[in-house]
């Protein structure tokens, strides 16, 4: 019996010891960082919103880090696939998603999801908010306001195109409330992301979009699309003279798109708040305001906390909308 308090006691010992080694090592390595190249995941192609922040923030903050920030696209299933891969990437700083209000929504879309937004992912920032607006093809849609879009699409045989950049994402839920508001049925488009989505749109191969206002802007002004109404509570600076959803006749719409920075779950504390401490410094610097403005975004920093407790209150808010709007993707 000794033999074995003894033994047992040593063994005690022993795991002690490598636990304070491990986190003594942790530590070490969380002080050390960055010491290589950070990838930065965008989970839908080059050219859309997503694409176009993150871009807008690695070159700052690789300055202010000392180590390149690499933009890595990896889209696919409504911008899951690029949020698995960091879900699952080694906790250590080096691997970041630009999540987006999507990942909210596609919890309670998705069925069957390989890692949970929210207990995988530990929230570093906010960085901004973009209203989506809907546009359709000045050329091929004559319809001037929202009531004359939906006349035109009842009328409509077949059924009027509307393009999301994804299953599960904002635009697809969107469109899917428009439905329900208005009496209309339309066909839904899902593409890998706004870029390809934008140019169909432009092409006239889809009819309309909810799309984000940073994408389509620059076709807003120069007249290829037409903004008819913007999906927030309040309009956007960028088009003060398009109207809400809710000015259109549609009570109850307020819609929009943020987007933050977030690292795997286990990612050491001195990391993620140092992370936090560089970006919400980026985002409060007058040149990058001045650049998400001129976008059509809302610069939009915060605390890791504030930024976990919207993710939690928008997925049960998204859950009610699924359910009513039946939105199941396998």
């Amino acid at each position: 019996m000794r033999r074995f308090t003894t033994h047992f006691a040593r063994r005690v010992v022993s795991l002690s010891v490598c636990a304070i080694g491990l986190c003594a090592a942790t530590a070490a390595t969380a002080q050390d960082w960055p010491a290589k190249p950070i990838s930065l995941v965008v989970p839908f192609p080059s050219g859309g919103t997503t694409d176009i922040l993150a871009r807008a923030l690695a070159d700052p903050l690789s300055r202010s880090l000392g180590q390149p920030v690499i933009v890595e696209n990896r889209p696919g299933a409504g911008a899951t696939l690029g949020a698995d891969y960091v879900a699952k990437s080694k906790p250590d700083g080096y691997t970041l998603l630009m999540g987006a209000v999507h990942h909210t929504i596609a919890t309670s879309v998705y069925k069957k999801l390989s890692y949970s937004f929210q207990k995988d992912l530990a929230p570093v920032s906010t960085l901004a908010m973009v209203p989506n607006v809907l546009v359709v093809n000045s050329a091929k849609t004559p319809a001037k306001n929202v009531a004359e879009l939906v006349a035109l699409a009842k009328k409509a045989s077949p059924e009027m195109s509307y393009g999301s950049n994804g299953n599960g994402t904002a635009q697809h839920l969107i469109g899917t409330q428009f439905q329900t508001a208005t009496g209309t049925t339309l066909l839904h488009v899902p593409y890998k992301g706004s870029g390809p989505l934008t140019t169909d749109l432009l092409g006239g191969q889809v009819s309309m979009s909810f799309d984000t206002l940073t994408t389509v802007l620059p076709h807003i002004k120069a007249g290829k699309l037409k903004a008819l109404a913007v999906t927030t509570a309040k309009r956007s600076s960028a088009l003060p003279d398009v109207p809400t959803m809710e000015e259109s006749g549609l009570k109850g719409f307020d819609i929009g798109t943020w987007f933050g920075v977030l690292a795997p779950a286990a990612t050491p504390a001195q990391v993620v708040t140092r992370l936090n401490a560089e970006i919400v410094k980026i985002v409060n610097s007058p040149d990058f305001q001045q650049r998400m403005l001129a976008a059509g975004a809302e610069p939009m920093p915060s605390t890791p906390e504030a930024f976990a407790k919207r993710i939690g209150d928008e997925t049960n808010r998204f859950a009610a909308l699924v359910r009513d709007g039946k939105v199941n993707i396998e």
